[in-house]
Parts: structure tokens; sequence; C-alpha cells
């Protein structure tokens, strides 16, 4: 199974994202990860949607959107052409003894500690899925309370000028 990102531009009202969701429960599919947020255009939002599945489920999808009377443009994201990210708050335990080493980890990261309590710290953290997944894989000898993830967003990169 492959993993596609669509960018799917919709009109910007209530039920849009209801409508988007329920095609895909209808049909079966999975959403692995799913974005939305306004655009620079009040009138329009941006969804990026996860899924896997091989070319023809994929074909499926983008067919049974376009049908969709609020979506406005279809694009599959490229991972070589686009730019793509999640964001993560980690809260981990942080006793005295560790608290520099989980900090120290955070910084090759380029993460940030958001909050600090007695006995844990929250870090932010931005970047490829697997920049999340290795943060999360080195901090977990530590403790991981809990953490959240945005899911993945993508724009595609700005033309390059030769």
């Amino acid at each position: 199974m492959n993993k596609y990102v669509l960018s799917v531009l919709v009109e910007n009202h209530s039920g849009v994202l209801s409508r988007v969701s329920g095609l895909f429960s209808r049909r079966g599919y999975n959403i692995d990860s799913l974005t939305v947020c306004e655009t620079n255009n009040p009138g329009q939002s941006r969804m990026t949607i996860v899924v896997k599945g091989d070319e023809y489920i994929l074909d499926q999808i983008q067919k049974q959107l376009a049908k969709l009377v609020e979506v406005i443009s279809i694009k599959k994201c490229e991972k070589s052409s686009s730019c793509q990210r999640e964001m993560a708050l980690i809260k981990v335990k942080a006793e005295g003894v560790n608290r520099g080493t989980i900090i120290e980890t955070c910084d090759i990261f380029r993460a940030h500690i958001v909050d600090v309590g007695i006995d844990s710290v929250v870090v932010e953290a931005t970047g490829s899925e697997e920049k999340i997944d290795s943060l999360l894989r080195l901090l977990e000898p530590y403790g991981i309370l809990e953490y959240v993830k945005t899911g993945l967003t993508a724009m595609d990169r700005g033309s390059v000028i030769m």
C-alpha cells in the first residue's frame, strides 16, 4: 500500500468537511490524516488528506471528490515537489537528572520546550513524519506521558528560476 497526500481546495462553509469525510466513509476508504484550515481567501479552505492504497483507489478517491460541488481543485502532492510537515506536542517525564539530556535531545531536533512542570516538560516539534517519529523514539526511554500530532500538512514548493 502506498501513501498519498491530496491537497483539496474547497468552499469554506459549514457541512463541507462532513460531506468529504462522508464520501470516504461511504466508499470504505480510511483517512490516515486530515488537516483543514481557511486559506488567504476567506471563502476557501484547504484540506490536506493522507490516504493509503494503490493507484486505482487514489483515482477513485479523486473522481469521487471531484463530484462534490464544494470541491474547487484536487492536487496530489508528490514528496519531491512539496513541503510536507506535521507538528507534535509531547509530554515527557523529566525528573531532575534527565531534564538536561531531554533538553539536549530536543535541541538536536530543533524542538522547543513550551511548558515546564515539576516532573515533566512539554515539547513542540515540527518537521517530517520521520523526524517526529525519531524524536518520539529517542524520548521514549524517559517516559512519554502523552503526545498529540496534528497530521500532515503540505504545500507545493515554489518554482525554480534558472
